[in-house]
């Protein structure tokens, strides 16, 4: 029987919609996260009577023809990029995206990722790192003798040094802008790669026309909303329960079919 392949099918769909879910629900304090959804296609139909056909010699057209779904699959999972609340830190090397854009970071490889983690240190040798030790583009080393630090909304990035009243500019964060967010591809740690799909990255300075800004001593929180997404979760298992029960029908069905007797 279709229905089998059909709730089927549905079962698998709704299996992926929990696993997208449960990973939100597991990254609700990860920093800088940005919350997935799952969409769904229906499969293709089959067609028993075609709408338009002709059915009679007098020129009757079929005004509907009838038509069967073949099931559901995965079209596609989103990562929804809205504005994560900023939680203060206190540590100045953290910053927070106000508005869009990423913060590139030299992988050890040679490629560049692209984060929205601003949870940021300092190495042995005073570089801006990310908590797995990647630099921060374009490179900044902080001096040792430093006795504060202050980033900008800009990205300006100052120290002030012992013994000396005016500031010191040691460098300046950039922001990477990409034509489809949703095509960066995500690698674990906070970390996204350029994809043929996201486009080329744009580099300027933040709070340049289409880039955000800064906000120093903050990180940005994950946007994951638990009411949300344990809505969500309940109305994928009911989904789940109702596919599992048309197959329990089907079976039952097949079942009759198969004790009736000549």
């Amino acid at each position: 029987m279709q229905a089998l392949r059909t709730a089927a099918s549905g079962m698998a769909a709704q299996q992926l919609n929990v696993e997208v879910i449960s990973n939100n629900i597991a990254n609700m304090n990860t920093v800088g996260f940005k919350r997935q959804r799952a969409e769904f296609q229906d499969l293709l139909y089959q067609t028993y009577e075609r709408a338009g056909a002709q059915s009679s010699s007098n020129g009757n057209i079929v005004p509907t023809g009838v038509q069967v779904g073949g099931g559901v699959k995965a079209g596609s999972v989103y990562r929804i990029t809205e504005q994560g609340t900023p939680t203060l830190t206190n540590n100045p090397l953290d910053v927070a995206i106000q508005g869009k854009g990423y913060l590139p970071i030299l992988l050890p490889s040679g490629e560049t990722a692209y984060t929205r983690a601003g949870n940021f240190s300092t190495n042995d040798q005073g570089q801006v790192v990310t908590e797995d030790g990647y630099v921060v583009q374009p490179g900044i080393t902080i001096p040792q003798n430093a006795t504060g630090i202050t980033i900008s909304k800009t990205g300006l990035v100052q120290v002030t040094l012992d013994g000396q009243p005016a500031p010191q500019t040691v460098g300046q964060l950039q922001l990477a802008n990409f034509m489809n967010e949703g095509g960066l591809e995500a690698i674990g740690d906070n970390l996204f790669l350029e994809t043929g799909g996201s486009g080329a990255a744009n580099l300027a300075a933040p709070g340049q026309p289409g880039f955000g800004t800064l906000l120093q001593n903050y990180t940005e929180a994950s946007n994951v909303d638990s009411v949300s997404e344990i809505t969500a979760l309940i109305t994928a298992q009911r989904a789940y329960e109702m596919n599992s029960k048309v197959i329990t029908t089907a079976d039952q069905m097949l079942q009759t079919t198969s004790q009736m007797r000549s």
